[in-house]
């Protein structure tokens, strides 16, 4: 304990060294998330053993009525919860600066995976218990292992690709019938950056429509892009609707000319024939419907990745739902992934899911064969625990007045 050192200010190339190729690397704790992050101040805190830093974390600090403030640790800290020294250690100093700031609370949810499966196998679970109950020890409070998505402010259960379990192989049926049908479309995949914001920013807006929520807007995407420069790109999936237009006319032409020689007694041919004909007219119908309100081409799906280290997550996805027939998701996040493994990810993290393993997210994420990743959860460490236990008070009947 004597060779520990509690640094306050960490350099960046110091810090990003060491969280980036750390066992425990997320983005959520990467240095410039505080620059995404800024409507919260923040601290680059971490623990040197000597000279060398063996724990660090990102520490946002919200402001809260009359002067107080609570810390969060977001998938924060990074170091070997197994020692409960060093994690005594850590949360103490934390502590001490905490109260200088007026801080309530400390809200951290660790980034210790209790649990990876696929969808098909039978959960197990790793041996968790001890770095649990040194975390109990700090006189943390754990939320419980919930199931609900919005219990925890982030998701405990996330859709996570392996790099292992990345190919076309590992699809399910229905993910080799979709994106085979997106490929029949001739869906252009472009990747880019600032180049293609207004277009993703648009299929972002046809989301919120079709969902009635309220997503991040142009600004925040801009924002990411800008933090994270070249580990952040888009990827559009474009529908050229005058070139599926024009060979769709020429495929029926050639439909109707092979009609005009088919013998009438070919019978099965000629029904063949008959229902091409039919199948290609709707076609060119929709085509040309398509052609009058969108123009020549059309974004109809997109996401929005970063990588961090030899991890990437899929922040945001959307698709415009008129063109849902096409199937553009499940192409656009298959080579989103497929980018991601290129620059040298081991894994994309898809995003939570429920609980319970059920839903529309999961129907959609579980054909690209990922991973389950469960998470610890989430844990209040009380700074002043008279105010603490007010807080959570008010703040459990404010959140009952919005269930009702």
């Amino acid at each position: 304990m004597n060779n520990l050192r509690f640094s306050l200010n960490i350099d960046k190339n110091t810090y990003e060294s060491f969280v980036s190729s750390h066992i425990m690397c997320n983005l959520l704790q990467s240095y410039d998330w505080a620059n995404v992050k800024d409507n919260w101040d923040h601290l680059y805190t971490g623990v040197y053993e000597k000279d060398k830093l063996i724990a660090s974390s990102l520490v946002l600090i919200r402001h809260l009525p009359l002067g107080f403030t609570m810390f969060y640790l977001p998938r924060g800290p990074i170091l070997d919860f197994d020692n409960k020294d060093l994690l005594t250690y850590f949360f103490n100093e934390l502590k001490k600066v905490a109260k200088k700031y007026h801080c309530i609370f400390i809200k951290f949810d660790p980034g210790i995976i209790i649990s990876s499966f696929h969808l098909n196998e039978e959960k197990k679970y790793d041996d968790y218990q001890n770095q649990l109950d040194n975390i109990l020890s700090l006189g943390a409070i754990h939320y419980g292992f919930t199931q609900d998505f919005h219990a925890t402010i982030q998701p405990r259960y996330h859709m996570v690709e392996y790099k292992e379990d990345f190919g076309m192989d590992t699809l399910s049926k229905k993910g080799k019938k979709n994106i085979k049908t997106a490929q029949k479309q001739n869906l252009k995949i472009k990747y880019g950056h600032l180049d293609l914001l207004d277009d993703f920013a648009a299929v972002m807006k046809c989301t919120e429509q079709r969902k009635n929520i309220l997503l991040r807007g142009k600004e925040y995407y801009l924002h990411l892009l800008k933090t994270y420069k070249e580990n952040a790109f888009i990827t559009l999936a474009y529908f050229p609707i005058k070139e599926m237009l024009h060979d769709t006319e020429l495929r029926y032409e050639k439909c109707l000319e092979d009609l005009k020689v088919c013998p009438e007694n070919a019978k099965k041919k000629r029904f063949t024939l008959e229902e091409l004909k039919s199948s290609l007219e709707n076609k060119i119908s929709q085509y040309s419907q398509d052609l009058n309100k969108y123009g020549e081409e059309i974004c109809v799906a997109g996401t929005l990745s970063v990588k961090y280290g030899n991890t990437s997550e899929i922040l945001y996805a959307g698709m415009n739902d008129e063109f849902k027939r096409l199937m553009a998701p499940y192409l656009t996040w298959y080579k989103t992934m497929e980018k991601c493994f290129e620059m040298g990810c081991l894994t994309s993290n898809m995003g939570g899911i429920e609980g319970d393993l059920k839903g529309g997210l999961v129907d959609f994420k579980e054909i690209f064969y990922p991973r389950i990743n469960e998470f610890i959860g989430e844990f209040d460490l009380p700074v002043n625990r008279f105010l603490y236990e007010i807080s959570i008070k008010v703040y459990k009947k404010r959140q009952d007045r919005l269930n009702k």
